[in-house]
């Protein structure tokens, strides 16, 4: 694992509290009590904070709402569609609600709603394999496939491993297949990072996100303020996204 996975990880809400715990411990054993203390209620309310529906929502919110999801016939029509290796959530409708696989939304679905909608006649599709086994471009070709669209209507890169790298890669195949106009598309609370990252590169892609998933749930007994594990878990990819987002900035990548 990279230092820059390391610390990734170690940022998710859960984990750095658990590790500020493990800490504070050490710390109160070699008699350091007042910093234990004080690591140990920052360990519980940064947890806390994101076990919080309402944090979820309001943090998530603000990248997700940055570029707003439209319906593909509102859209302009472009030369391709670019579609970002990801699976968010496994494209789970709403993320305080149980996944169901009938109403979840794919960024493939997204791409293919698009390109049935006659926005674009070529979908790009981005991302390599990060297991060593099947690329994600090839897994979005299968499923692109398979929701009706022609296997010649679609270009595969497939070397990305990062969303730095989605773009680099990317606008070097559109660049040799002379294409400048394009709708790029990924999730919601990715489109803010896709979006500074592509433009980074000289292009100008028109933003069209996957519907929002961090949204207030249809169920009737939902709170705002009692402590959630699926809020918590969503908390993961929020923290992580701002977290892209600065270091993005500070490598001069966005």
């Amino acid at each position: 694992m990279s230092l820059s996975e390391f610390l990734a990880n170690l940022v998710i809400p859960l984990n750095l509290s658990i590790t500020l715990l493990v800490l504070a411990v050490i710390l109160f054993i070699l008699r350091w009590r007042k910093t234990a203390a004080f690591l140990t209620v920052g360990a519980l309310a940064w947890v806390v904070f994101w076990s919080l529906p309402t944090s979820s929502l309001w943090a998530g919110g603000l990248l997700e709402q940055r570029y707003p999801s439209e319906p593909p016939a509102s859209l302009p029509t472009a030369q391709a569609i670019v579609v970002l290796g990801g699976n968010t959530a496994n494209g789970r409708q709403n993320w305080f609600e149980s996944f169901d696989r009938k109403t979840a939304t794919l960024r493939t679905d997204t791409a293919a709603k698009l390109y049935a909608a006659g926005r674009a006649p070529l979908i790009v599709v981005s991302g390599a394999a990060l297991d060593g086994g099947m690329s994600e471009a090839r897994m979005m070709t299968q499923a692109l496939e398979h929701d009706g669209i022609p296997t010649g209507a679609i270009l595969q890169e497939d070397h990305s491993l990062t969303t730095h790298q989605n773009a680099v890669y990317t606008a070097r195949l559109l660049r040799q297949h002379d294409i400048r106009t394009f709708l790029l598309v990924t999730s919601a609370l990715h489109m803010p990072r896709a979006m500074a990252s592509f433009q980074k590169q000289g292009l100008n892609p028109i933003p069209a996100p996957s519907p929002p998933q961090i949204v207030v749930p249809r169920e009737l007994d939902f709170s705002f303020w009692l402590p959630d594990w699926r809020a918590l878990t969503a908390s993961r990819s929020i923290v992580k996204e701002y977290l892209g987002l600065l270091v993005y900035w500070i490598r001069g990548w966005a």
